[in-house]
């Protein structure tokens, strides 16, 4: 892979990280020609001389990376980083690339475990889900028998597509094209060629593709669209059989789609921006592909654009921070709603390795799984496709470097039984406040397996949105719980899980305890609506029944709480028998209460106070209106060990 994206770039004449106004040294022009052994010499040099340039050093340390000097690289890319932390994403995933060659995984855990706060949620959240997959018997449990081409030799073959039938287009070196018009350029040009596909995989015969217009350029990556009939295709940037550059003397990779008649279109086009790998998803009409755009989220990252018969009819979409990464995404492939992809991101097995998605809807992607060794290994693996067997099983391609081909880059076969990718379960939707509605921030949701074990936690966003992602499982818990709310625990079995949306929507509603309480006479109680027994009387009527209600809500959310009871009466009538009215006013609230499902151990006690609590000027002999003496007649749930718990 490393060669062959050389290939793909290696006539541009400026590189995508500038140097501003740096004088070019000699160092320089080897890194840019990608003779990166030369480069090393050179800028030894050079140091010894006078210190390098940031720029310089981050191109050795480039250098050691690519020539697979991984001590020197870790060290080099340490040295700036100790003076300068704001590298560039994509340096910052070369860092922890050399680093995870020479310490180890564990030492890229440790480095990721001190800049929490610095990267991406997507990016920890992606790095561990794939750690913890390759440290389990999950992360390689299919058995895919996995040949290499008869028809690969010494050249580069890679970028495999299905074609009509029975046929594969791939990319190759094996018959270098050099410009005609400048032979002394010394440039490589890929070329696209076409082969059929015998019994047993085994591709025959292979040939140039003809159905695509000759150029004396780059013509690479295939596509096949069968919907459409049509090959789409990177191509060199080009007019008149010349190469076209940009103000800054840059040339790029344009993606251009054939038509019927034998001739082709370009689809997307800039000067200083190159495309790559493009496929087309004929079920949504979008264009997938992989660019450089100064705005990315690495080195190249993997997009989309919408269309209409052939026309594009959106701007360039990032597929978002949940695939692309601070290092190279290429290659998408769309196979039964699942993006297969290739990075080179720090935390896979070595250099680039395909990864599985689930795609959610229109813009949401399920954790990318890489797919374990064997379609993985410790070098560059790529370009994977996969289509349904015409017996049985599934029958797909990639390209690797792997140290037992036979080229530079080579195309495998492979057979597999099932669907590659470990599949997940997403959950995800927002924890809202019952009452208000509104989104809480920083909940504890969980999951949890039938043995109650912990299988993840995460904190719900400052919305309240929460998403999480566990391998699949037939049957979990939920629980979602927060400081002063109450907790919300679901179970779900399989029916359940095969129930949810398409989207895996599962929205959580907490009650907020401060909305069920208030301050009342200098106390805490369970906020009810004024309410009255019939005049002497203790009877729980309807209306009654209604605010208790409330107090039974929060204690079966809130099962900590301990409880008084208390009624009191208004000064009118003997002090004895108020006093009695009261007590008996409190022990059938309390027998509501318990008849409720309130526990007797919540309710300590229940008290009726008479007309003892006065709390206003209407005492016996004193003439008051009667809403002063309903005043005084009232009753409180009260919570006696609220300053305790919070």
């Amino acid at each position: 892979m490393k060669y062959t994206f050389l290939i793909l770039i290696a006539f541009l004449f400026v590189s995508s990280f500038s140097f501003a106004q740096d004088k070019k040294s000699k160092g320089d022009d080897f890194f840019f020609e990608y003779k990166y052994p030369q480069a090393i010499v050179e800028y030894k040099k050079e140091k010894n001389e006078k210190p390098l340039s940031k720029r310089q050093l981050l191109n050795l340390a480039d250098s050691y990376l690519q020539t697979g000097n991984y001590k020197n690289a870790t060290d080099t890319y340490l040295e700036i980083y100790k003076e300068d932390t704001k590298i560039s994403t994509y340096h910052f995933n070369n860092m922890l690339q050399a680093m995870a060659k020479t310490s180890g995984q564990d030492r890229v855990k440790a480095f990721l475990a001190t800049k929490t706060d610095v990267l991406s949620n997507e990016l920890l959240e992606n790095a561990e889900f794939n750690y913890e997959l390759q440290d389990s018997e999950k992360a390689n449990d299919l058995d895919y028998q996995i040949f290499n081409i008869n028809s690969n030799g010494p050249a580069s073959d890679f970028s495999p597509s299905f074609y009509k039938d029975d046929k594969l287009l791939f990319t190759s070196t094996r018959s270098l094209k050099t410009s005609k018009k400048k032979p002394n350029q010394e440039k490589e040009y890929l070329e696209i060629f076409v082969a059929k596909v015998g019994i047993d995989g085994q591709i025959l015969n292979p040939n140039p593709f003809l159905d695509v217009p000759a150029s004396e350029f780059h013509q690479a990556t295939p596509f096949y669209s069968e919907t459409k009939d049509a090959v789409f295709y990177v191509s060199s940037n080009e007019e008149y059989d010349q190469l076209t550059f940009d103000e800054n003397g840059k040339n790029s990779l344009a993606i251009m789609m054939t038509s019927g008649d034998g001739t082709a279109q370009y689809l997307l086009r800039d000067p200083s921006t190159s495309f790559y790998y493009p496929f087309y998803d004929a079920t949504t009409s979008r264009l997938y592909f992989a660019a450089n755009f100064p705005d990315g989220y690495g080195g190249t990252d993997i997009y989309y654009v919408d269309t209409n018969e052939g026309k594009i009819m959106s701007a360039p979409i990032n597929l978002g921070s949940r695939i692309n990464t601070p290092g190279n995404e290429v290659s998408p492939f769309v196979f039964e709603n699942s993006l297969y992809f290739a990075s080179d991101i720090f935390y896979g097995m070595g250099g680039m390795d395909i990864y599985k998605s689930e795609m959610q809807g229109d813009e949401f992607f399920s954790i990318p799984v890489n797919l374990g060794l064997g379609l993985n290994s410790e070098e560059d693996d790529f370009g994977f496709i996969i289509k349904n067997n015409k017996t049985e099983g599934l029958t797909g391609y990639f390209s690797s470097n792997r140290a037992e081909g036979k080229g530079k880059d080579d195309i495998y076969g492979f057979n597999v039984d099932e669907k590659p990718g470990l599949k997940t379960l997403v959950l995800r939707g927002q924890v809202k406040n019952s009452i208000s509605k509104e989104g809480v921030s920083k909940a504890a949701v969980r999951i949890y397996d039938t043995d109650q074990n912990l299988i993840r936690e995460i904190y719900s966003k400052e919305d309240g949105t929460y998403r999480l992602e566990i391998p699949w499982r037939e049957s979990l818990m939920l629980e979602v719980s927060k400081e002063r709310y109450s907790a919300s625990i679901r179970s779900f079995d399989e029916s359940a899980i095969k129930g949810l949306d398409d989207n895996n929507i599962v929205d959580i509603e907490l009650l907020f305890l401060d909305d069920l309480v208030e301050e009342k006479e200098d106390q805490t109680v369970i906020k009810l609506k004024k309410f009255y027994f019939q005049k002497g009387n203790y009877k729980i009527t309807p209306e009654v029944a209604a605010e208790l209600d409330k107090a039974v809500i929060a204690v079966k959310n809130f099962p900590q709480l301990q409880l008084r009871i208390e009624s009191h009466t208004d000064s009118r009538g003997g002090g004895a028998t108020n006093f009695r009215l009261s007590q008996r006013r409190a022990d059938a609230m309390k027998d509501y209460l318990e008849e409720h499902g309130v526990s007797s151990s919540n309710i300590l006690y229940s008290i009726g106070y008479g007309e003892d609590r006065i709390i206003n000027s209407c005492k016996n002999g004193v003439f008051c209106l009667e809403q002063l003496h309903n005043q005084n007649e009232r009753q409180l749930i009260v919570v006696l060990n609220y300053d305790l718990l919070f």
